[in-house]
């Protein structure tokens, strides 16, 4: 019989330096869920790892800090890497970046993928909202 994982709460970053506040806002979640927290980096394929290593070391020693395991991966699909890394995790709830104050195509997907998962998506002035896609009218709301 498969055990069944802790929850969590799952933080999607990207190499950037200020993808930190997004870990910090996964921290402030998962304490006030009791939950685990990982945090996920999925990057597409390269031979150049010098292209983001720094911001990535930044943002894992910020995880480690604050008790997370982070996990990098190589994947053209970062949606679908996230999703199966979220079912594998046993995540209750996504934490994620949205620049502009409004859902991008990651997150659309990412609801289309996890429809019973709620994401929060943190803006770069550290705004946090909580999305939910309504199913009739395929917007959010």
């Amino acid at each position: 019989m498969k055990a069944v994982k802790k929850p969590s709460v799952l933080v999607c970053v990207t190499g950037q330096f200020d993808c930190d506040r997004l870990i910090e806002a996964g921290f402030r979640k998962a304490a006030e869920m009791n939950v685990e927290l990982h945090v996920l980096c999925v990057h597409t394929a390269t031979n150049d790892l010098t292209q983001f290593s720094e911001e990535v070391e930044y943002l894992y020693r910020t995880a480690k800090g604050l008790g997370a395991d982070m996990t990098v991966m190589f994947s053209g699909n970062a949606p679908r890497c996230t999703a199966d890394f979220a079912h594998k995790i046993n995540a209750k709830h996504l934490i994620t970046g949205v620049p502009d104050h409004r859902p991008n195509g990651f997150v659309l997907t990412l609801h289309e993928l996890l429809p019973r998962m709620q994401i929060t998506t943190v803006t770069k002035d550290g705004e946090s909202s909580l999305y939910s896609l309504d199913a009739t009218k395929r917007a959010f709301a």
